[in-house]
């Protein structure tokens, strides 16, 4: 991955038909040094991109720095709107906002009040990054937003609640119990975030989403594309919980028999953080990577309309991240 490939617009220097592509390229997209970038520096990505595509670029520009250009433009603007993402709804802000949230869903043996407010505080992040990143080609109501926010709230809430009180209740050893109440988390979030994603963005399937040709040129709004990029959320959402709930609660079970943490019971939350940090940024760029975000779907299956409107083969849609 060191050679660097001429520079594409609205291209990725790493190769999109593969796992491994995509992966590097959403570890560019989730670079957290992109919080950092200056409205200055944003603004001469931008016209170093317009440059290039007028062919007024100057040949002192090499392909790194155009690469680079894009990567930050990418990773702070909505493809669809042009618009700046609020900084803890970013791709590129979700991990460092979104990891001690994490830890808090992960804190053991959590009181009733502890469990309904991390589920609470996990939902909230989840759904503003969820809109903050959709398919923005038509409008979302703010009704819509909310139906899909309070529907994963109530089904963390309720699902983690009541797989904590079924617990409590079992006759089961007090260290199996304490084993298992730490993965309770996992199918609350596994279900709510599927839910919040279907909830939030369900109208696009009533109204479809913009499919553009090869030259990025819209040709056509489809509901089919609409239900295959929502399907392809929901999946990529439902995986995403699985090593986040499940790898730091093992890390820290061994972590725990310890002398550190034993003598340091208070180095067990900054400990639980640095895991579940660890292990975001490397499973969110993964589960990303199951399917691409501007995905494509073969002519042929789409509605009679686009058809008629374009000779190519497949067309392409933004699924949203």
């Amino acid at each position: 991955m060191s050679a660097i490939p001429k520079f594409q617009l609205n291209k990725s220097q790493y190769d999109l038909n593969t796992f491994m592509g995509r992966f590097y390229h959403n570890m560019d997209i989730i670079d957290p040094r992109t919080l950092f970038v200056s409205d200055a520096k944003l603004k001469q990505c931008v016209q170093i991109l317009d440059d290039f595509k007028l062919g007024l670029l100057s040949p002192s520009v090499t392909d790194k720095q155009l690469w680079e250009a894009q990567k930050i433009k990418q990773a702070i603007l909505h493809p669809d709107t042009g618009q700046k993402i609020f900084m803890p709804f970013r791709m590129s802000g979700y991990v460092p906002f979104n990891s001690p949230i994490l830890a808090g869903l992960l804190i053991p043996n959590p009181t009733m009040a502890q469990t309904i407010f991390w589920q609470w505080l996990n939902q909230s992040h989840n759904a503003c990054v969820n809109y903050a990143n959709r398919n923005a080609s038509k409008p979302t109501k703010l009704s819509t937003f909310l139906q899909g926010y309070t529907g994963a709230v109530t089904a963390a809430i309720s699902i983690s609640v009541g797989l904590s009180v079924f617990i409590k209740r079992a006759a089961l050893a007090p260290a199996t119990k304490a084993m298992i109440q730490r993965f309770v988390p996992l199918p609350a979030v596994m279900t709510a975030s599927t839910l919040n994603v279907i909830l939030m963005r369900k109208h696009e399937c009533n109204e479809g989403i913009d499919v553009l040709n090869k030259n990025g040129e819209v040709i056509g709004t489809s509901k089919i594309a609409a239900k295959k990029a929502l399907t392809e959320m929901a999946i990529s959402r439902a995986a995403l919980p699985i090593p986040l709930l499940t790898i730091p609660p093992i890390v820290m079970t061994m972590l725990e028999k310890t002398a550190l943490l034993k003598k340091n019971p208070r180095l067990h939350m900054p400990f639980n953080i640095l895991i579940c940090s660890i292990t975001f940024f490397y499973a969110l760029p993964a589960t990303i990577a199951i399917f691409p975000q501007m995905s494509e779907v073969k002519t042929k299956d789409l509605e009679k309309e686009i058809q008629e409107r374009t000779n190519e083969d497949v067309v392409r849609y933004n699924k949203g991240l």
